[in-house]
């Protein structure tokens, strides 16, 4: 993989760029959490739990309101092991998608394991919360893909026929390598997607969802990142549904008012694809992020992935201060996301006053363990 070019980053860029950091990261969370409670149910089966309008605020989930699931866990171990990239990097040891595919293996650790195991020097501070060593609904094909040390590739990817949306709802974080160009960007998405699911459709889009992501975090507009999405789609084999997809979501928005006929149209969520293009269609049409999210939500297919998508994409287009306070002051692990989303920040911004091949802050190597 090639080495991205480096940013220069003024007072003004950083402050703008965390924002959108912890935006997208919070507005996923959010989305997940929104759609936690009701992702097995149909509209129907919403409508009869919670009334006409259906969901419109956080629903219990896993024993509390503002639960989140596998999709936000994974996420945040994302978030991990592209810091502990960067920190590696100072090594020659440069290659993100096997300091990721670490970074999920820790993630799959906490699917087995009662709670942290402090004997490991090299499991840094995520993997000691204790909160995420809770099983929160993960696709199979996350547990097997990883269920072993042996990384995937293009050439040899893991689960062949995997479809659903595993790893396409981990891989926002990719999106805010602002400092990469878009191909690296969609690149390392597609190679740390075939660590779990081996369907052209689900790894595509995975790519394609990073590639809006960082079309956002770097103030362009939605319709621009899914112009550069396409793009990117166009020389690889399999492309064709997730471009569909795109291009579908892309149409329902002149189609009329939006509201679940309109996401029964694009599929759903069911596949990766369609899952994208539901998210895609809910930002695009959103007047703002509640109203979003809950379109997003509130449909016959898997509520968590498609309100995970969406919120990720608004929070990083509108940034933080736009996410809607009461569901923020409700959301489980909220502080190990903000303060997540401000190492992955500053060390973007400001990584190379942390760490240098010559010395590191010990404090940030006990955190992000080059090892």
């Amino acid at each position: 993989m090639s080495t991205p070019s480096g940013a220069i980053w003024g007072r003004a860029e950083q402050q703008d760029f965390r924002s959108r950091v912890r935006g997208c990261l919070l507005g996923g969370a959010i989305g997940d959490a929104l759609g936690a409670g009701v992702s097995a149910l149909t509209l129907d089966e919403i409508r009869a739990a919670h009334g006409e309008g259906a969901v419109n605020d956080f629903v219990p989930a896993f024993g509390r309101r503002g639960a989140v699931s596998a999709a936000t866990q994974l996420t945040l171990f994302t978030v991990d092991g592209l810091i502990r990239a960067q920190v590696r990097r100072d090594t020659g040891a440069w290659h993100p998608p096997t300091d990721v595919h670490r970074a999920h293996l820790r993630w799959a650790a906490t699917q087995r394991d009662w709670g942290p195991d402090l004997r490991r020097k090299d499991g840094g501070w995520l993997a000691q919360e204790e909160w995420l060593y809770a099983r929160r609904d993960p696709t199979i094909s996350c547990l097997t893909g990883l269920g072993d040390t042996t990384m995937g590739t293009l050439d040899k990817p893991k689960n062949t026929i995997a479809r659903d949306s595993g790893a396409l709802v981990r891989s926002a974080p990719f999106g805010l390598l602002v400092g990469w160009e878009p191909q690296l960007v969609c690149q390392l998405a597609v190679e740390c997607a075939v660590q779990t699911h081996g369907s052209p459709g689900a790894y595509l889009s995975a790519g394609a969802f990073a590639v809006i992501v960082h079309a956002l975090a770097r103030g362009e507009t939605l319709d621009a990142g899914v112009q550069r999405a396409l793009a990117q789609l166009t020389p690889r084999p399999g492309h064709q549904p997730v471009s569909d997809a795109l291009q579908q979501a892309l149409g329902a928005v002149r189609q009329g008012i939006p509201g679940p006929e309109r996401i029964a149209a694009l599929g759903e969520g069911r596949t990766a694809e369609s899952a994208l293009g539901v998210a895609v269609y809910c930002a695009l049409v959103a007047e703002d992020i509640r109203q979003g999210l809950r379109l997003a939500v509130n449909h016959d297919g898997p509520s968590a992935a498609t309100g995970t998508l969406c919120g990720a994409l608004l929070g990083a287009l509108h940034g933080e201060t736009a996410l809607p306070p009461a569901w923020l002051a409700e959301l489980e692990g909220r502080p190990t996301l903000l303060e997540i989303a401000d190492d992955f920040a500053m060390e973007m911004t400001q990584g190379p006053a942390l760490h240098s091949p010559g010395s590191a802050a010990s404090g940030w190597l006990a955190r992000y363990p080059r090892g």
